[in-house]
């Protein structure tokens, strides 16, 4: 027998509605794709089609804008060595990239807010750089001034620069566990707003990271994916709901997996992203009321169920 036992979320979990998580808890995964936006566009992928699927839309959205003359701005999402993939089609098949812009969507800073320099080995900028931009041949690359990451001397006009280029053409983008989209996080007070249209406006800052993503980010490979939670900066520089609302298109990818098992955090945070209600308490949530596409991996597609051969 199951004796009923009650109780509220911890405090610190920032979307604390019993009742709404139950509700996208029991999705499963045959209805998963349904919503009632149609510019809200969600697909199921097999894991192994994630990352050729994002490779490919990167590739193709600059060869066509370079085939056709045209500028295409990017908001690109935390660097990994996938980026090499990218640059390796972009020297094949020599495409010129003198038309690309690129804005990394976030940084991680310091307690006192000082954004990390390019030069820091595990900061975004630097890895952009690094599998990206660098991998580029040097004939092929877009100038280095159109290649933009969030800095100290950049942080107050950040939004305007990508306004200037009127607006993001692309932006990329996939959910943390508390639901954020870049770093705009759910429970930093820099975020804190008194309506949801409020908070839409709300452009690039340096915000205070949530335990859940410091913990998330421990796992990352650079800081050795071992749970270091002295490895992750406290706090982040990143784009605003602004930019990601005034972008032409958006793509959220879901697909991670804790070492490529059956484990993910993202599983019930990606419910709470696409069928969940739209809160600053669940960032991503705003896609919803966009044209997006979202691409779903089978494993984080898969029911939430009790897994007792997993043990408690």
């Amino acid at each position: 027998m199951n004796s009923a036992f009650n109780f509220s979320p911890a405090s610190f979990v920032p979307f604390r509605d019993k009742a709404a998580v139950e509700r996208v808890r029991a999705i499963p995964r045959a209805k998963l794709t349904e919503h009632p936006n149609p510019d809200f566009r969600i697909r199921i992928l097999p894991d192994a089609e994630m990352e050729p699927l994002w490779i490919a839309d990167m590739f193709e959205r600059i060869r066509r804008s370079s085939e056709a003359g045209e500028r295409l701005v990017m908001i690109t999402p935390n660097p990994w060595p996938s980026y090499d993939k990218v640059a390796r089609l972009i020297n094949e098949h020599r495409i010129s990239c003198h038309h690309l812009h690129t804005f990394n969507m976030d940084e991680y800073a310091n307690e006192h807010g000082d954004i990390a320099p390019e030069s820091w080995a595990f900061g975004f900028g630097h890895a952009f750089k690094k599998f990206f931009y660098a991998n580029i041949d040097a004939d092929l690359r877009p100038p280095e001034n159109q290649v933009h990451g969030l800095s100290n001397e950049n942080i107050s006009h950040y939004g305007k620069m990508l306004a200037d280029l009127g607006g993001a053409d692309i932006c990329y983008s996939g959910p943390g566990w508390t639901g954020h989209l870049a770093f705009i996080e759910p429970d930093a007070p820099e975020f804190a707003a008194d309506s949801f249209e409020e908070w839409k406006k709300m452009g690039p800052r340096v915000c205070t990271l949530s335990p859940f993503t410091i913990a998330q980010n421990s796992l990352h490979g650079c800081f050795g994916a071992s749970g270091d939670l002295t490895a992750v900066p406290p706090k982040a520089a990143t784009i605003g709901p602004a930019e990601v609302v005034a972008a032409k298109h958006r793509i959220d990818l879901h697909g991670i997996t804790v070492g490529g098992g059956f484990h993910s955090w993202q599983r019930l945070t990606s419910r709470l992203v696409l069928h969940g209600p739209v809160t600053p308490l669940v960032p991503e949530s705003l896609l919803q009321t966009l044209r997006t596409d979202v691409w779903v991996s089978e494993s984080i597609a898969q029911d939430i169920e009790v897994r007792w051969d997993l043990g408690y």
